[in-house]
């Protein structure tokens, strides 16, 4: 669908990577509202909780596993940018001087690699 007006083009994911943390009922409604997909796996305890309801339990949630693998890429950059402890405690009060921190962290990164 065409944008109508001013503003940037709207732009949805195919599908969000979570952790356990996030498979609430909640968050998995939200995403289907915006037809986003969920990859985000069941805790064991939810799971236990649908099975011992039997039928009534309904069907568990669809989960990419190949996708999913994805995930600790992403988590392990953050990991790498969070080691430079300016960024990790954000004692900048600027938000300019916070992104020239994030920016000149990038560099050094890549320069290593």
């Amino acid at each position: 669908m065409a944008r109508i007006g001013p503003g940037r083009p709207r732009c949805r994911p195919a599908a969000v990577l979570g952790d356990k943390a996030y498979s609430s009922r909640g968050n998995r409604a939200l995403l289907r509202r915006r037809k986003i997909g969920a990859v985000i796996p069941v805790p064991a305890d939810q799971a236990g909780h649908r099975r011992r309801r039997g039928s009534a339990g309904g069907r568990p949630p669809a989960f990419d596993a190949e996708a999913y693998k994805g995930r600790n890429v992403v988590e392990r950059s953050f990991n790498n940018v969070k080691q430079w402890r300016g960024l990790a405690t954000r004692y900048d009060k600027l938000a300019i001087v916070y992104r020239g921190a994030a920016v000149l962290r990038a560099i050094v990164l890549w320069l290593r690699q």
